[in-house]
Order: C-alpha cells, then sequence, then structure tokens
C-alpha cells in the first residue's frame, strides 16, 4: 500500500547551503541514473533538486516537484537514494523529500511549472466552509480542508490558440502503476524519439483508464520541443472529411493530417466499418510513415479485436507497439486519489476514507475522481465531517459492481458482446462461419457460461450450435486467456459494457 505523502514532508526553506546541496544532488542523481530504471528515474527522480544540506545534522532536503512522489522516494527507492548519497558524501545521510511550493525558482532561474489539481480546481470553494474531524477523542484537530485547496486559474490557451490539447492531462499529473507501466514508457520513449520509437504506438484498454491522458500528454511534451502535432478523435477525423467533402475542399484536408510530423487519433476504433473514412486515414498513414512522423492511436480494444474494420489498417496498427492499460490495482487507486488532492488536504482527509473510495471503486479512474468529488462536496454544502459512514451514504450508488460480471442477463451479455466487437446480435446465432463472427460467439459462449452461468447445452440452444462446438470455442478463449491474449482485454471490456448496462445496437450510419 502506498503511505501518505505527508508522512516525512517538510516545509521547504531557504539556506545558505543550498547551492552545496545542488551540488551534491546533481551527483546523487548521475549515480541514481546509471542504477535505476529509465522509466522510475524520468518519472521520480529527474524532476527533483537539492535544497539545502546540514552536514551537522547529517541531513538533505530534497525538492519534489510532484508531491505524490514523496511515498515512492521513501519507498521502493529509498534504499538506492540512500546508499548513493552516503557514497557521494562519505557517510549515512537522512534524506527529506519536500514538495514543490507555488514560485519556487530552478538552478537555472526559470520557474517550475506547478502540478495542476484538477478534481478540487473546480470546485467553488468558500474559505468559510465546514472543519472536518480527523481524529480521535477530545481535543482532537480540526482542519478546513476546503480552505486548504489550490485554486488553479484557467491556463490561457498555448501558442497556436484552439489546441484541443487539456492543460490538465501531463506527464507530471499521470500517476504510474503496474497496470499502465508500460503504456507510460512507451509514451516517453515516443516523445524522445518521435518516429524511430514504437511507430505506431497503439494504446488500448477500458474507459476511464488513461488513455486519453497519455495521448494529451505526449501532444503537449512533443509541441514544447516546437514540433507539430495534431490531436483529434477519430470523431472529428470523420467529420472533418465530411464536411472537406462537402465544401470540395479535400487537398486541404489532406494536407493538415498528411503533413503532420505526430498525429494523436482517440478513440480510433470508431472509423472500423466507415469505408471512405478508412480509406483515407490509410493513405493518411502511409504518408506520415514513409515521411518518419510519428502516430500514436488509442483504442478500447486490439486491433485484433476490431474485426470489421479492414485488414491492411489492421496490420499498419500492429506494426508498431500495442500496449495495453489495465484497471488500476488497490495500491494504484490509493496513489490516484491521493494525487488529487494537495499535500494540506491529503492530511486532512482520513487515511480510512481513501481506503474506502479505492476498495469500492474498482472500474475506473474517472469514477474514483468522480466519487472523491461528490464526497468532498457533499461534506461541504452539508457541513459535515468527512468519514467513512459519510462516504458509504454519499457513494452507495457509485459502488460499481466487481468485475466477475455475476448476475448478467443472457441477452445483456449478447448485446455486449456485439457492440464490442461491432457486429450483430442475429450473426452470433447465425451459421455463418467466417473469422470476423467466429471469434465474437466463441467469446459469447465462455461468457455465457462463466458469467451467465447457463450450462454447455443451454449456450447451445441459445447460439444454434451444438455441445461440441461450444466446449471448443470455451477452451480457444480460455487458453488465449491464459496465453494473456486479447482475449482477456475484450472480457474486461464487455464485462464493463454489461456492468453499464448493454442497451440495443444503435443502427449502423451511413458512410460519408
Amino acid at each position: 500500500m502506498v503511505s501518505p505523502a505527508s508522512a516525512t514532508v517538510a516545509a521547504p526553506r531557504s539556506d545558505p547551503q543550498a547551492p552545496d546541496a545542488h551540488l551534491i544532488w546533481q551527483r546523487v542523481l548521475s549515480r541514481l541514473q546509471l542504477n535505476t530504471g529509465e522509466a522510475h528515474f524520468d518519472t521520480y527522480l529527474r524532476g527533483t533538486r537539492g535544497l539545502a544540506y546540514d552536514a551537522g545534522a547529517s541531513v538533505i532536503r530534497v525538492m519534489v516537484a510532484n508531491p505524490f512522489h514523496v511515498p515512492w522516494l521513501e519507498g521502493k527507492l529509498s534504499s538506492a537514494i540512500h546508499a548513493a548519497v552516503a557514497e557521494i558524501v562519505g557517510g549515512p545521510v537522512r534524506v527529506e523529500f519536500c514538495p514543490a511550493v507555488a514560485g519556487t525558482v530552478q538552478p537555472d532561474g526559470q520557474p517550475r511549472r506547478q502540478r495542476p489539481a484538477p478534481l478540487l480546481a473546480e470546485l467553488e470553494v468558500s474559505r468559510a466552509a465546514i472543519d472536518v474531524d480527523v481524529g480521535g477523542g477530545g481535543g482532537r484537530p480540526r482542519h478546513d480542508i476546503f480552505s486548504a485547496v489550490v485554486q488553479h486559474p484557467r491556463s490561457a490557451p498555448p501558442a497556436g490558440a484552439g489546441s484541443p490539447l487539456n492543460v490538465r492531462y501531463t506527464f507530471d499529473s499521470f500517476v504510474m502503476g503496474q497496470s499502465n507501466r508500460l503504456a507510460h514508457a512507451a509514451s516517453l520513449a515516443v516523445v524522445d524519439h518521435p518516429g524511430n520509437a514504437y511507430n505506431p504506438l497503439f494504446l488500448y484498454g477500458g474507459v476511464g483508464l488513461g488513455k486519453t491522458h497519455l495521448l494529451h500528454a505526449i501532444g503537449h511534451a512533443v509541441a514544447d520541443t516546437g514540433e507539430d502535432v495534431i490531436y483529434v478523435s477519430s470523431e472529428t477525423f470523420t467529420n472533418e472529411l465530411i464536411e472537406s467533402i462537402r465544401q470540395h475542399r479535400t487537398d486541404d484536408f489532406r494536407l493538415k493530417f498528411r503533413n503532420a510530423r505526430v498525429l494523436l487519433i482517440d478513440d480510433v476504433q470508431f472509423i472500423a466499418g466507415k469505408e471512405r473514412t478508412e480509406e483515407e486515414f490509410f493513405h493518411t498513414f502511409n504518408a506520415i510513415h514513409e515521411s518518419g512522423g510519428q502516430i500514436v492511436l488509442s483504442s478500447d480494444r486490439p486491433p485484433r479485436a476490431m474485426t470489421i474494420l479492414e485488414d491492411r489498417l489492421r496490420s499498419r496498427f500492429e506494426w508498431g507497439l500495442i500496449a495495453d492499460i489495465q484497471p488500476p490495482d488497490y495500491e494504484t487507486r490509493i496513489a490516484i486519489l491521493r494525487s488529487k488532492l494537495t499535500s494540506q488536504v491529503v492530511g486532512a482527509v482520513p487515511s480510512d476514507v481513501i481506503d474506502f473510495i479505492a476498495e469500492k471503486v474498482q472500474s475506473n479512474i474517472r469514477e474514483l475522481e468522480g466519487s472523491l468529488n461528490r464526497l468532498l462536496a457533499h461534506a461541504r454544502h452539508m457541513q459535515q465531517p468527512v468519514t467513512v459512514g459519510l462516504a458509504a451514504k454519499v457513494l452507495h450508488d457509485l459502488v460499481a459492481p466487481g468485475p466477475s460480471g455475476r448476475g448478467a442477463t443472457p441477452g445483456a451479455i449478447l448485446v455486449a458482446v456485439a457492440r464490442y466487437y461491432g457486429v450483430k446480435v442475429d450473426d452470433l446465432k447465425a451459421r455463418a462461419r467466417h473469422k470476423q463472427i467466429v471469434e465474437p460467439r466463441q467469446m459469447s459462449m465462455y461468457l455465457l457460461r462463466e458469467d451467465g452461468h447457463l450450462s454447455t447445452p443451454d449456450v447451445g440452444r441459445l447460439l444454434n450450435r451444438d455441445h461440441t462446438t461450444v466446449l471448443h470455442g470455451m477452451k480457444q478463449v480460455a487458453n488465449d486467456i491464459a496465453r494473456d491474449g486479447p482475449s482477456r482485454a475484450a472480457i474486461r471490456g464487455i464485462r464493463e459494457i454489461v456492468a453499464g448496462g448493454a442497451v440495443e445496437l444503435p443502427a449502423p450510419r451511413d458512410d460519408p
């Protein structure tokens, strides 16, 4: 479990020995860079700076740009850090990590960019808000958690007004855990070597797990280097194509997208089945790839599961790296919740409340943020302390069902499978045996047995298949899961659709 960030946080202070501390810490970082993984170093260590070194007390204070990183530096990386410091200064030294404060200036004189607090910045908070109990017994300390919230003004649009990149979605505000480690590391590599590392980079995962956040973070980081970046959703890509056709300006459309140095397409699965859009994107993909540009795509499913997508596009999506983003584990969920609070609020909100939310809300990050946001807003308006009891009361209708899908009806499962793979429910029951239908049908067999609790003969009758065919289909899916294949992500996505309430599929839209 991630420890509270307030464990050893000390207020940074000026010190005449700061330049010495800076020099010592730079040497420590040089040593750590050789002995620490690149992803860990870039995420947790690169932005740190030595503030003060007291040789008599054997203490060095180090500034950390992101308060959330403090527990990780004091936990997983503590041994390596203390060993490196001791080697540099010639003896054991205690390292104290301090979160950066507004206006902190780096050694080069440039102000350090502060990490935004997107969750609480939008709360219209009054300084006269409630006091919240955080201890037990008489004389308990009371804190006004809302007066501690840092209010961040909306950032002005960057150069090139109208940029669709969200200023809150940066690498600094992205919480890395075991579930998204590969996607995060690959995104950083793309920023360092656009067009060379993992091209295309294909990120996929369920709803609200951070795919869009990483796309925006890549866009911000690449734009900072002066490169041209285009970020659009697949819907925007399609709509702009339709508009260019209507206005007889397809050449302008192609010039815009095919000359991009870095092209970021969100929710690319929605272009599947739109023949004209697929055709245009195919040539756009080739033009950018052949010119050495970088392509980053996100989707709720891997390319293999996009059964109605043209084979030539699907094969290109698989050229580079396919990175799966899974739901965050318990420790990462706690870290995400703490990252949404300022260091002052983290100390004011009881740890058991954070633990309760992380335990009960497991589906995705958006629900985690929404749950915390709702709880704090309720506490403010109702003038009540933030407690586990209040959290249970306020969030009773937000607690998502477990991922097992138990209790799902056969009809809901079939509709969810059809929606996920982009096919019709009737196709799952028909006699067709082509690949685009066989895989969804086998997935239906597996889930009808596992989540719908139907017997094998009942599954066969529902899908118009015999007992042997059902057993074979279930075995195919089970074997793919054991190999950690695409079926694992497909099952997660289908269960999310079922949990959210599957409905009948909409009628297909005409392609431009």
